[in-house]
């Protein structure tokens, strides 16, 4: 199954949306890397270690084997992880030039996943080393740039159609995200298929006025207002409170409210009651999918050109 420190991600991936939108601006530390400094050279980037508080400097490439071993199962198989290694690569880069890495520690990378990505040193083994070295140096672009490489565990059967719908990200355009047939939900376990929530509705209500400000009142009904083209919650009327559907999740807490493709949301005996289907954001990468595509004899890079469109991997360094 998917390593538990996605959970964490699930939630630090939507954190660092809302958070570090507005951190492009800032100026880079002196001692922090310039993604690809020199044509064809492995990066060496600084990285904070929320264990010990320390910064440390680490070749980006052994970075990598630790965020892979975090994010996926590692007995999963090897081309599953390459193509985990690839996002990897792409994220760490990507948010290297976007947003200066961690501005709040001064490093290119953070061990905490609510600042940067999950990792675990010590869950590294013989396949994600291999998987690491399959795809050495690959990252993935899109007209030039880097993209947005979100990935998420279970799309419920299809993948979200845009970073809006899933992520409620609208700060730049990602042409490359598109809504395609998830084939992990062949082979997903049994919560992804079909799920089930219970909240109070006191505890709705303090959610929902924590996460936009407004108080819902007392919740008699909840509908939901907008849907995306996968089938998602995008929109959901909460009481007299309206609130994005990803907003809600993060809220309610995203182990229980596990993805936005919702089969049914009420109000009964106190609660909000919520089914639904998949794991995730659905924005992306499915990372069962991935393993499904990876059991199929697919390669790593066609595995993330299924769920990515009009993108291309090319070679940073050697």
């Amino acid at each position: 199954m998917v390593s538990k420190h996605l959970k964490s991600y699930l939630i630090g991936i939507l954190i660092l949306i809302f958070v570090t939108a507005g951190c492009s601006s800032q100026l880079r530390s002196p001692g922090k890397t310039t993604p690809e400094k020199k044509t064809g050279e492995e990066p060496t980037i600084s990285l904070y270690v929320a264990e010990t508080q320390e910064k440390k400097q680490i070749k980006i490439e052994e970075y990598i084997k630790g965020v892979v071993a975090a994010e996926m199962e590692p007995t999963w198989p090897i081309e599953a992880l390459a193509a985990q290694a690839i996002l990897a690569r792409t994220f760490t880069l990507e948010r290297m030039e976007s947003t200066q890495g961690v501005p709040g520690r001064g490093t290119d990378a953070s061990t905490n996943v609510e600042e940067f990505q999950a990792y675990d040193a010590k869950r590294i083994n013989d396949n994600v080393i291999k998987a690491v070295e399959k795809t050495r140096g690959e990252v993935a672009k899109y007209n030039g740039r880097y993209i947005k490489a979100w990935f998420f565990a279970d799309g419920g059967g299809q993948t979200a159609a845009s970073a809006e719908e899933g992520l409620a990200y609208i700060k730049e355009p990602s042409p490359y995200v598109h809504s395609v047939k998830d084939p992990g939900s062949d082979i997903t376990t049994q919560e992804n298929k079909a799920w089930q929530a219970e909240f109070p509705l006191s505890t709705v209500r303090q959610s929902v006025r924590k996460a936009v400000g407004n108080d819902p009142g007392s919740i008699s009904q909840v509908k939901i207002t907008k849907k995306g083209p996968s089938g998602r919650a995008m929109t959901v009327q909460i009481g007299s409170v309206s609130v994005s559907g990803p907003a809600l999740r993060l809220a309610l807490g995203s182990e229980k409210m596990r993805s936005t493709l919702l089969t049914d949301i009420r109000i009964s005996g106190g609660k909000l009651i919520m089914s639904g289907k998949g794991f995730g954001h659905g924005v992306g990468m499915s990372q069962w999918g991935a393993k499904a595509l990876a059991e199929k004899q697919k390669s790593p890079e066609d595995i993330i050109k299924y769920f990515f469109k009009d993108i291309e991997i090319v070679k940073a360094w050697k």
